[in-house]
């Protein structure tokens, strides 16, 4: 590498005069163009305007004061964390935020047991608390979609239920949350937002819960149907601007993991280290760049 501290040769009398002559040109003409100019001082440039960037996920947020983010978070019951009685993983995330997000930041959990996305959509579209708070949310995190499903598992029981079965229900789900990102969107206006949208490990029951009451047969659909269901909603997220926060491999690698240890008793929710899983996904999907 070169030396930075080199020693700068001294400029000789010649340069000296000469550039003192040219820093009187410069008074001059600064001198001139200001005597010109419209009432107010100087003169007018060319420099554009700078342009609103529409907010984004993908849009870098500021530094803001540490301390001074709020988090909002909408979705259903795995947002919601009622059912591991623990530490969901919207507090975590708030709480871990980095310093420069504005972390540790203020959390409001609006996740609702049963939710689906139609009702959220119904929720964030109108007047009332949920629109409220994401307006003022300066980081939106979003996980919905799975209970829009809940008609298809006794449909696969009766008689099955192939791609042809559920795709249009993956697909209303899909619109759904393309509506829901961009009805939070323009409740932000031109202000910075991180929008962080999961998707599911599965979007009913899995590990040893469901092996036993449900058999391998409906653990091989279920799988299916969740990856389905995942591939629309990063679809949405990414349409939208937002970033798409993976949790199916976190919690069952690439299919081939058993994911109990990451679940409640009831073989459906996260458990107290189930959220701190999403905690962590969530703030490592922050720390990328446009996170």
């Amino acid at each position: 590498m070169n030396s930075l501290s080199q020693r700068r040769r001294r400029p000789g009398p010649a340069w000296l005069a000469a550039g003192a002559f040219l820093s009187a040109v410069a008074i001059w003409a600064i001198l001139e163009a200001v005597a010109q100019a419209p009432t107010g001082g100087l003169p007018q440039t060319s420099v554009p305007k700078a342009v609103a960037t529409p907010i984004s996920a993908a849009t870098p947020t500021p530094t803001m004061a540490p301390g001074s983010a709020t988090v909002v978070a909408i979705g259903d019951s795995v947002t919601a964390a009622e059912v591991c009685g623990c530490t969901g993983f919207v507090k975590s995330y708030a709480a871990h935020l980095p310093t420069a997000a504005g972390g540790p930041a203020h959390a409001v959990n609006l996740g609702a047991d049963g939710l689906t996305a139609a009702g959220l959509r119904t929720l964030i579209t109108g007047p009332g608390a949920t629109a409220t708070a994401v307006a003022e949310g300066d980081v939106l995190l979003v996980t919905i979609g799975a209970n829009d499903l809940t008609p298809l598992l006794s449909r696969w029981q009766t008689a099955g239920c192939s791609a042809a079965c559920y795709s249009p229900a993956v697909d209303t789900v899909g619109s759904n949350v393309s509506a829901i990102l961009a009805a939070a969107k323009a409740l932000r206006g031109d202000r910075s937002t991180r929008i962080l949208v999961t998707d599911y490990w599965n979007v009913f029951s899995d590990g040893d819960v469901a092996r036993v009451s449900d058999g391998p047969a409906y653990l091989r659909w279920s799988d299916e149907l969740t990856r389905a269901l995942n591939n629309r909603i990063c679809t949405a997220a990414q349409n939208a601007g937002a970033t798409c926060v993976d949790l199916y491999a976190p919690f069952k690698g690439d299919g081939s993991l058993n994911p109990t240890g990451w679940l409640a008793a009831d073989g459906d929710h996260p458990n107290a280290a189930g959220n701190q899983l999403i905690s962590s996904a969530l703030l490592t999907a922050t720390s990328l760049p446009g996170g």
